[in-house]
């Protein structure tokens, strides 16, 4: 699939730690009304995970106690995990891992979790140019999608 650069407001947690659980709870009470928001988890090989919200028109991040960024676009290899959260945190490991192994990961861009909804999130591994993908296989809450 192709994603277009998204901008973005975030608070920052280390990566594979008890941080990002709090880290999550702050940026949300930051916001107040989460209302229409779309929220991302960000991370890549540097032991940083950004909780992130994009931008809409009105934000102030400065005043909102946030950090500017922007999710970078182009092509990623999605899949998705459904079920309630926060059962559904067990899946996105191995799911993650089970991208890596189907495609050529592009080192250059983070890995994105994109919370659609309370119960399904979305994961994306950014492809290098010229990359292949190769067929997943659908099981436990994993769905291959296809751009």
């Amino acid at each position: 699939m192709e994603r277009i650069e998204t901008p973005v407001m975030f608070v920052t947690a280390k990566d594979g730690s008890d941080e990002i659980g709090p880290a999550w709870d702050r940026l949300e009470t930051m916001l107040g009304s989460l209302r229409g928001r779309r929220f991302f988890g960000v991370f890549d090989d540097s032991d940083v995970y950004r909780c992130c919200v994009q931008v809409r028109a009105g934000d102030d991040a400065a005043r909102l106690g946030l950090t500017l960024g922007v999710v970078p676009g182009g092509r990623y290899l999605c899949a998705t995990v459904r079920g309630p959260q926060p059962a559904a945190y067990a899946l996105l490991t191995p799911t993650f891992e089970e991208l890596r192994r189907s495609g050529e990961r592009d080192d250059t861009r983070p890995s994105i979790e994109y919370y659609r909804r309370h119960d399904r999130i979305d994961l994306l591994m950014p492809l290098r140019d010229g990359a292949r993908e190769r067929h997943q296989h659908d099981r436990r809450g994993f769905e291959d999608r296809r751009p």
